[in-house]
């Protein structure tokens, strides 16, 4: 297909030979995303008669390159992962990780007006996604932290009151727990990349990153014993099918 093609003139066949190119370079679930958000466009300019036919609709995404393997840390590995990150700005979000099975997204959105750290809870109404919203509506829930993860979030609290002061009229509130050193809400890029230099003090290397820790998390709890179904509500799935195939 060429690089500009207007809906109008744009054919099943344009469409398919695009996703069949991106096969080589996108996972098969980004050319589902991909071929849907094309979908989506076009029966907009369907309602507006601006097109006879959704193209789209008629083809299916092939399959791509395969994702990156879901892997967790062992529970020593894990153990060496939060020694090593106690004195970072990303210890609270490390422990969180490992203990709750939070999503990376649903960290970097989480609200001080949804910890309650009297009553050691957490509510996940909300995600770092253009929606704001969870990724679907099982993954809206409230958990028991462990007391591990309540202490972190105390120290996270002085932490961010110190950033507060340094940071003077510089500072912006926006409410988050995990937040730059002027209140803006974290860059993915960013905590990547000192969760890297965190495995690596740990002598874990740099091959991990944080989304993995949610894997960990459900790993954990699955060889203590703990049921798949306890699992599942947990981290918010609507079965237990994703959480044994995928993630244990």
């Amino acid at each position: 297909m060429k690089s500009k093609r207007r809906a109008k003139g744009l054919t099943a066949g344009d469409v398919q030979e695009t996703l069949d190119t991106l096969a080589g370079r996108l996972c098969t679930r980004s050319l589902q995303i991909t071929r849907l958000c094309l979908e989506r466009a076009i029966r907009h300019a369907e309602v507006r008669d601006l097109v006879g036919r959704n193209v789209a609709a008629l083809v299916k995404a092939p399959a791509g390159r395969a994702g990156r393997p879901s892997k967790s840390l062992t529970l020593e590995q894990a153990q060496e992962l939060l020694r090593a990150a106690g004195g970072s700005r990303l210890y609270a979000y490390v422990v969180l990780s490992v203990t709750t099975g939070l999503r990376t997204e649903e960290l970097r959105a989480l609200r001080w007006n949804e910890v309650d750290l009297d009553a050691g809870t957490v509510a996940v109404y909300r995600t770092v996604r253009a929606t704001a919203d969870t990724k679907t509506p099982k993954s809206r829930r409230v958990l028991s932290l462990p007391r591990l993860a309540v202490q972190a979030l105390h120290e996270q609290l002085g932490r961010q009151a110190e950033d507060r002061l340094l940071a003077g009229a510089l500072w912006q509130d926006h409410d988050l727990v995990f937040a730059s050193a002027v209140g803006t809400p974290l860059d993915h890029h960013n905590v990547r990349r000192e969760f890297r230099k965190i495995t690596q003090a740990a002598g874990l290397g740099t091959d991990w990153v944080p989304r993995e820790m949610r894997p960990t998390f459900v790993s954990l709890l699955s060889s203590n014993g703990t049921a798949l179904e306890d699992i599942a509500d947990l981290v918010g799935h609507k079965g237990t099918a994703t959480t044994e195939t995928v993630y244990r």
